[in-house]
């Protein structure tokens, strides 16, 4: 007996021991996501998660300064910023040479090749392929030159002719590549740092077929293997990654925390990535306390416990050396209304009834700890067009308005309406927010069923127009009003971003106005008065612009929040001294 407890002794202590040995010989960062990620195809990332992942691998033409504020522009896989014409209408890029491709299997040898400017136009016309069915097409449509015509053409085709030249699309040789605009498009370059637009290996494609989307071959800073959906994703450093090197830019704020130190090193900064994918909260708050997570965003119920007054840490976590990052998010949330759905297709009053009908101040508190601002048209603060004076009369709490409306609507207390389906995430802060929308709508007599879901299933009904109501968030692609407006367009209906399926021609027409603009007082006069005039008609119960507020672990070096987050992971690092000693804390 005395025996195997003397054995179980040493078991419990080899264990302990290896736990706190854990990521300490070489640089790993330990990451997590909330959601299943659909796949790993750059065409079809039309969320948050999947756009994270597959930036980790591909890459675009440019990308965001990873420490300037505003966010600018940079090279990417270009050399330089375009050549831009005169008349604003032909964009011409230099690419970089010597960037390779991972090697993979899909290549001669299985060593990867240099990327080229055919790659480039390849991976565009993917994106523009009838038969992708792309998530990502909107944004391209109607955009370059004969490509809207090469896609006609192809759905009448057996078979997607990639070699039929198109006009505005163009290798002019190995290095070069052109794009021509069929008009004036100042949102263009927005589009070649997104995930759809980054650049991948025909073979690769061929070689994978339908797998393709879980084998990712890119030129980025990391590569994984068969991404097998299951809970945990692991990156491994591109040995042969091209030279790149950290910033040496940055604000005063970046100098004095720190930001700054790495300026010149060989990108990235550590040797391996481990993503773990958790829908629920707690579950990752307890990795985030135990070490096994880098940094986490604050969940609901632990935000007391960690923020303290003066919005700093408390002092239980700043004894772990543990640090808070509060940023403001580009982003909205909202209550979608599916317009193809009869119910409401045309009864203004009906949603404006529904919108009155909701506290979104009590659902500020109880899951953004009142730390969100309450939205009144889909555009955030920091963007041209946000007007912090003016209040939707229609996103305002008003049961006695809310009744009226809905009599009006021809539903006197909620008699000869229809259940109205909700569909939301299975995560139970989800779930908490489907039933409080329910009891919400119970106020006014209205009956809701809340149906859960997991991510992919979700993003699916909506993209298939099969849903009704259902809680969503979008968090901004690129600094400019356009990109929130664009989600209650009509010819971007789904499969596109516009998952509420609102189409007004007023609305459309006044759109691609003022996308034509560029940027000056007159575009942002105009921005204000679409996204006002239009929200007041409802296509959504809008809900907040959010805070990001983010812990990490002092380990963490050269972190810094953004919300265009493709990519980032290369310029962070981990010191591993400091996380021995850290370690030793929690």
């Amino acid at each position: 007996m005395i025996k195997k407890l003397l054995s179980l002794l040493l078991l419990v202590l080899t264990f302990a021991s290896c736990t706190k040995k854990r990521d300490l010989n070489e640089k790993v960062l330990n990451l997590t996501v909330e959601s299943k990620v659909k796949g790993l195809d750059p065409i079809n990332t039309g969320d948050t998660y999947s756009s994270t992942e597959v930036a980790r691998v591909y890459e675009g033409l440019l990308q965001y300064h990873y420490l300037k504020r505003p966010y600018e522009l940079i090279p990417n896989l270009a050399k330089e910023m375009p050549k831009v014409s005169k008349d604003e209408l032909t964009y011409t890029f230099k690419l970089k040479e010597g960037v390779l491709f991972h090697d993979n299997k899909c290549f001669k040898d299985g060593k990867g090749r240099e990327m080229v400017a055919e790659d480039v136009v390849y991976s565009f016309k993917r994106l523009a392929d009838p038969r992708n069915n792309a998530i990502g097409w909107w944004i391209l449509d109607g955009k370059l030159e004969g490509l809207n015509e090469w896609r006609e053409k192809q759905k009448r085709l057996e078979k997607t002719n990639y070699d039929e030249e198109v006009s505005g699309l163009k290798a002019l040789d190995k290095y070069t590549v052109q794009f021509k605009l069929k008009e004036k498009s100042p949102q263009f370059l927005y589009a070649l740092p997104m995930t759809y637009t980054m650049v991948v290996p025909r073979e690769a494609v061929e070689h994978y077929g339908k797998e393709f989307l879980n084998n990712p071959v890119g030129t980025g800073p990391f590569m994984t293997d068969t991404y097998t959906q299951s809970n945990k994703i692991v990156y491994h450093k591109n040995p042969n990654y091209r030279k790149e090197t950290y910033p040496s830019e940055g604000t005063p704020e970046d100098k004095a925390a720190g930001l700054l130190e790495d300026a010149g090193k060989t990108l990235p900064l550590v040797e391996k990535l481990v993503v773990v994918i958790q829908p629920e909260s707690q579950p990752r708050w307890l990795s985030f306390e135990k070490g096994k997570l880098d940094y986490i965003s604050i969940p609901k119920d632990n935000f007391e416990t960690v923020v303290a007054p003066n919005k700093g840490v408390t002092e239980e976590y700043a004894k772990k050396g543990i640090v808070l990052q509060i940023s403001p998010d580009l982003d909205v949330t909202y209550i979608a209304f599916n317009h193809e759905d009869p119910l409401f297709k045309d009864n203004v009053k009906l949603k404006q009834a529904l919108s009155l009908a909701y506290d979104r101040e009590k659902s500020n508190e109880l899951f953004y700890n009142g730390n969100g601002i309450l939205a009144q048209t889909p555009i955030p603060p920091g963007i041209a067009g946000y007007d912090k004076d003016y209040k939707n009369p229609y996103m305002q709490y008003n049961l006695e308005k809310a009744k009226k409306l809905l009599t009006e609507a021809g539903y006197p207390r909620g008699k000869g309406l229809p259940v109205i389906k909700y569909d939301t995430l299975a995560k139970t802060v989800s779930r908490q927010m489907g039933e409080f929308f329910k009891k919400q709508m119970a106020k006014i007599g209205v009956n809701v069923q809340v149906v859960t879901n997991t991510w992919p299933q979700l993003t699916e009904k909506v993209h298939k127009r099969q849903t009704q109501t259902y809680g969503m968030a979008w968090v901004g692609d690129y600094p400019d009003a356009e990109n929130f407006l664009q989600l209650l367009y009509g010819p971007n209906s789904s499969p596109g971003p516009n998952g509420s399926n609102f189409n007004d021609p007023g609305f459309n027409k006044l759109f691609d106005k003022a996308t034509k603009m560029q940027p000056s007082p007159l575009r942002a006069k105009l921005y204000e008065e679409l996204a006002q005039k239009y929200s007041e008609k409802v296509p959504w119960i809008l809900g907040v612009h959010r805070t990001s507020f983010v812990v990490k672990h002092g380990w963490l070096e050269n972190y810094k929040f953004s919300t265009f987050n493709y990519g980032n992971v290369k310029y962070w690092d981990v010191d591993l001294k400091k996380k021995k000693k850290l370690l030793e804390k929690l």
